[in-house]
């Protein structure tokens, strides 16, 4: 079953189950979530798409050469983008190697918040503007704030800091608005963090950056204030960035990119590109999200806030239409097995308690689970 959709109306319409390529995992979702790209994408392109992205679920088929997963298990994985097989259906195609492990502790729904955003933020922070890596033992690692970070109420932002934090840069500077009060829950004002509010206007903006520096020389976002030599990672790319190759493959014909502006040429802009996880960053994304799973095990690295649209796919138009109007303060998601999903499976997940004991209870149960799922669709390993 897939989803399309046009001018954000949603057409849901049968189709086989797609079957996973060498490195791929065909994953029942169970909760995908939804980014302001998911709408764009239908929008810009005028063309029906299954935009959705952001998988959790469960393993159901791995293809050839797939080692570190199996069927049964719960994982969370970034679909490759403008590709079929996305996110907003039933079953779902992600690459071993954008798929992870959820940890025993995650929600779904929490892992369907991180692999879109999770994965903007860390080549941002790490591939473009140089902060040290956050394995690096804090001994040897150098501080390389302050750095500054604008929109910290949205995910991406949010997750920047986390990593932020945990790569031991400092101080941080937030710039947020209606998020202050979570934004709040992401710094260590005891190491110089602040919030300043956007909604204030420009010009108050850059004179409380002014002041949260100190006169401090800035490695960073702050060498904009002043010069000398400074980077910057931006997430909508524009012309004068330095771009990912595989976002450029994807332009448009006649499309042309807005320029960057109010940027000194001595500032090296970079566009922070999640599709490159596909392309000249796959090993990057490949350690990274691994690396993101296991900041969820531990606790350093949170989900961006969830709000479940209800109605499961059906659920999909409402969200991205909320997202579309600048409603999100928190990452949509919709749990798809709500819409069509067979009674017996739907009742199993529920008498499980799903996000806590679902892997196990599946594995010891695989064979009549299966039988439950595809019945009327065999999958490879069926036939």
């Amino acid at each position: 079953m897939e989803l399309t959709y046009k001018r954000l109306e949603v057409n849901i319409v049968d189709s086989p189950i797609p079957i996973p390529k060498d490195g791929g995992v065909l994953i029942c979702v169970v909760v995908s979530g939804s980014n302001p790209k998911d709408w764009k994408q239908v929008v810009y392109n005028g063309k029906p798409a299954n935009s959705g992205d952001d998988i959790a679920g469960i393993v159901e088929v791995v293809g050839a050469n797939v080692v570190e997963f199996k069927p049964c298990d719960r994982v969370g994985a970034f679909h490759e983008m403008y590709t079929p097989h996305g996110a907003f259906a039933e079953y779902a195609i992600a690459w071993a190697s954008t798929t992870f492990h959820i940890p025993s502790n995650i929600t779904f729904g929490e892992a369907a918040a991180v692999p879109l955003a999770g994965m903007t933020a860390a080549p941002g922070m790490y591939r473009y503007l140089g902060i040290p890596h956050p394995w690096m033992v804090e001994d040897d690692s150098p501080n390389a704030g302050p750095i500054v970070v604008y929109g910290v109420g949205s995910a991406v932002g949010a997750y920047a800091v986390q990593l932020a934090r945990k790569s031991g840069t400092y101080s941080i500077i937030c710039v947020a608005g209606q998020s202050k009060a979570h934004v709040e829950t992401l710094i260590d004002r005891n190491k110089g963090d602040t919030i300043i509010d956007y909604r204030a206007g420009p010009e108050a903006v850059v004179a409380e950056i002014k002041k949260a520096l100190g006169g401090k020389p800035d490695q960073i976002l702050g060498a904009v204030l002043n010069p000398k030599g400074g980077k910057m990672a931006i997430v909508l790319p524009k012309s004068g960035a330095k771009i990912s190759k595989i976002f450029l493959k994807g332009i448009p014909e006649g499309y042309v990119l807005p320029a960057v502006e109010g940027v000194p040429k001595s500032v090296e802009v970079y566009a922070t590109y999640v599709g490159s996880v596909h392309g000249e960053d796959k090993h990057f994304g490949f350690l990274f999200f691994r690396y993101l799973a296991l900041g969820l095990e531990e606790g350093w690295f949170k989900a961006h806030p969830q709000e479940v649209v209800p109605g499961g796919l059906g659920g999909i138009p409402q969200g991205l239409k909320n997202l579309r109007a600048g409603k999100a303060h928190s990452v949509f998601v919709r749990k798809v097995l709500e819409h069509s999903a067979p009674a017996e499976f739907l009742n199993k997940l529920t008498s499980l308690s799903v996000d806590a004991a679902l892997g196990t209870a599946l594995q010891n149960s695989k064979e009549e689970l299966r039988k439950i799922i595809v019945d009327k669709n065999p999958t490879p390993n069926d036939l």
